[in-house]
């Protein structure tokens, strides 16, 4: 049990190192700190509730990543209310709710679920489920 709790802390602090960076890329358009996917990593995104969801391969998730950090510049993405879960020592999710603010007002909400994995002793994101709110 302490060996997960230990695992938990040290997951907690590369996701928070991770939101950290996500707000780094937004002020400067720099994203390589967060291009921390897989190979074979994949994101579905729901836009309505009676749509299928859209599935973007992790090439086309970088390609979008940097156009909408490029167009957001300057923007803030928040992070509330996340739950952070491991599966097991080398398996983690985390469940938020994601807010893309700029000048005061919410351009986005989405709530988005994380699955991330410990490879060669570092955690990568294997897989991602976004559904937009707003």
């Amino acid at each position: 049990m302490l060996e997960l709790q230990n695992r938990l802390k040290e997951f907690t602090e590369v996701h928070d190192e991770f939101i950290s960076a996500w707000n780094d890329a937004m002020s400067s358009g720099d994203t390589s700190e967060v291009n921390r996917m897989t190979d074979d990593y994949y994101v579905a995104f729901f836009r309505s509730g009676i749509e299928k969801p859209i599935i973007f391969s992790k090439q086309e998730a970088v390609n979008g990543m940097e156009q909408s950090v490029k167009h957001l510049l300057g923007a803030n993405k928040r992070f509330e209310n996340r739950v952070i879960r491991l599966k097991d020592n080398e398996n983690a999710a985390v469940f938020y709710e994601q807010l893309i603010v700029k000048n005061e007002e919410v351009l986005a909400r989405l709530f988005t679920i994380e699955n991330w994995q410990l490879i060669n002793g570092k955690w990568m994101i294997i897989r991602e489920t976004e559904e937009q709110i707003k």
